[in-house]
């Protein structure tokens, strides 16, 4: 009972001193611009950077998650923490210099500069869907931590988690997300060290942990290609998330974005062997002998088996800082997501598509209500969605086969891409992603890929990132096409680009069609008398080929004019 009421107390004052922290941070504002919101005006430090994008990856999925298959399926299988951390690595050498030159606000922004607002809207929803199962998962993580450690119902612990992430994060915008990343990473780093002595110290536990090879694991040959498209899976949906660019954009400089990035990597690694040790430790762990236990633990409850470890295998008060470290590791992650999503959402969908005029005041309430919205879809994903370490593989999928080939493409290639491929690769990704079936979401498998597992109805074909790979090649080859076709004339522009993907060609038409108006309007002797070539030239024209490029022909219209009264001139001279 003690350690409830004490918990209890003490994950209130956590959260209030969470809020306090934010709103702190909140008076750092300088306006209500929307660089001042989404990036902190770029004026974040490299220790501040350093530590807000730990913090962000090193989310409560992140530690329970590698707690879970340390010890459901061993060391072979924990590929979330190399996964996430090559991933930054590899987002920095790919998009970091390019991204921060454009100057961009969100990741959305090359494509919807290049799309158009409606496409723009429609890449959304994958991240989107990234945004909120990732909110969906740390929710998740801590609710059954208080499960377990305090008694409290998860859906109690969920939606305060949620409320209390949306409110600081509504108050300060990015300065707040920042800032309480900061002491919330200073929480993880002093409750995951200290847990780890205490349990590994148990009477129950086994001394010879490390030297049991039975936390290893295996990947059997049958499941080598389930286990390679899990790993790519990580490492290249890991890398279109507004979460890791919101931190880049925000730095002061390109080269500390950099050093942020690859700094940034070792930390993840690093901030993955606590929890990696406690799902050994719990693995190596005489249940049935445990004091107020007293029972075999199953593989299916590896969800909770770090709130199961900081409970049963270390003193009251060590618990109470382990649970403050999983609270930190939901809260970090959780703004992060949310303000991310809530960042593209008011950005690049209300604003681009719908009141580009809006001011500072509009855009920065539509930011705030998107904000409670996203965090309201988080923690019904959370109270829906059962396996942590599952929620955290599916929050990559949409965005490894649809959004990674299009974010790819723009930036380094993107004279050579258009509209027309764009969408042919969302909806090719999307069909075969579908058709390839989720089990845990009710989804039936259509099409079965070679070495499809019938019994547990599992696809141990590397199918992911097949569908990746003919959403890439869909977009290449459309583009390509589509490029091909309208450049070289065999389909005109002007009728039948009907996605405005080559407005260049419509100029160079319409241009062609003035000459040959303004050379048959000049041949038919209009331009005799200067007091109607203005009007005359004009009309005929607009008549002529339409409304288009009628500055162009007033334009012409003038040089005509001039060039007369010129020769008037002359000849009374």
């Amino acid at each position: 009972m003690a350690i409830y009421v004490w918990g209890l107390v003490g994950i209130v004052v956590f959260y209030i001193a969470m809020l306090g922290v934010g709103i702190w941070a909140g008076t750092k504002q300088k306006n209500h611009g929307e660089e001042e919101v989404m990036l902190a005006g770029r004026s974040i430090g490299t220790v501040v950077g350093f530590l807000t994008l730990i913090a962000t990856w090193v989310g409560g999925a992140y530690i329970n998650g590698t707690a879970e298959v340390m010890f459901t399926t061993g060391l072979a299988w924990c590929q979330v923490p190399i996964g996430y951390s090559l991933s930054i690595i590899l987002a920095m050498l790919l998009f970091v210099r390019q991204m921060r030159e454009a100057r961009y606000v969100t990741m959305l922004d090359p494509m919807q500069q290049k799309y158009g607002s409606q496409v723009g809207g429609l890449l959304y929803i994958p991240a989107l869907c990234g945004d909120v199962f990732w909110t969906g998962s740390i929710l998740n993580a801590l609710g059954s931590s208080l499960v377990v450690i305090l008694d409290i119902d998860s859906r109690i612990s969920v939606i305060a988690s949620a409320v209390f992430a949306a409110a600081y994060t509504i108050v300060g915008g990015f300065y707040s997300v920042s800032y309480t990343d900061v002491l919330q990473l200073i929480l993880i780093v002093i409750g995951l060290l200290l847990s780890v002595p205490f349990a590994y110290q148990n009477e129950a536990v086994s001394k010879n942990v490390l030297s049991s090879t039975n936390w290893v694991g295996k990947v059997e040959r049958a499941d080598l290609g389930e286990w390679f498209d899990s790993l790519l899976l990580l490492i290249f949906g890991g890398i279109p998330w507004q979460g890791y660019f919101q931190r880049i954009f925000s730095m002061k400089t390109t080269k500390s974005a950099q050093i942020l990035s690859v700094v940034s990597f070792f930390g993840c690694v690093i901030m993955a062997f606590p929890p990696a040790f406690i799902g050994i430790v719990a693995k190596s762990t005489d249940w049935a002998n445990v004091e107020g236990f007293r029972r075999n633990v199953s593989d299916s409850e590896g969800e909770i088996i770090l709130p199961l470890v900081l409970r049963y295998l270390t003193p009251n008060w060590v618990s109470f800082f382990g649970l403050g470290a999983i609270s930190a590791a939901v809260m970090s992650s959780a703004d992060a997501s949310i303000l991310s999503s809530s960042s593209m959402f008011s950005r690049n969908i209300y604003k681009a598509a719908f009141r580009p005029k809006a001011g500072d005041r509009e855009m920065l309430w539509v930011l705030r209500i998107s904000v409670m919205v996203i965090a309201t879809l988080g923690a019904i994903t959370a109270l829906t969605v059962g396996s942590v370490y599952y929620l955290s593989y599916l929050c990559a999928d949409l965005i490894y086969v649809i959004l990674f080939p299009q974010l790819l493409l723009i930036i380094h290639w993107a004279q050579g891409v258009n509209t027309y491929g764009c969408l042919a690769s969302y909806f090719i990704g999307l069909f075969l992603r579908v058709l390839g079936g989720e089990k845990r979401l009710g989804i039936p498998a259509v099409i079965k890929f070679p070495y499809y597992d019938e019994v547990t109805e599992t696809q141990k074909f590397p199918f992911k990132t097949l569908c990746m790979f003919c959403a890439l090649s869909a977009h290449l080859l459309v583009s390509t096409a589509a490029r091909l076709l309208f450049e070289h004339r065999y389909i005109e522009a002007d009728k039948w680009d009907v996605l405005k993907a080559f407005p260049h060609l419509k100029s160079r038409n319409t241009d062609t069609e003035f000459r040959k108006g303004f050379d048959e309007i000049s041949m038919s002797g209009t331009y005799k008398g200067t007091e109607k070539v203005g009007i005359v030239n004009t009309a005929a024209v607009t008549e002529k080929i339409g409304i288009v490029n009628t500055a162009v022909v007033t334009d012409s219209t003038d040089d005509i004019k001039n060039s007369i009264e010129t020769k008037k001139d002359y000849s009374t001279s």
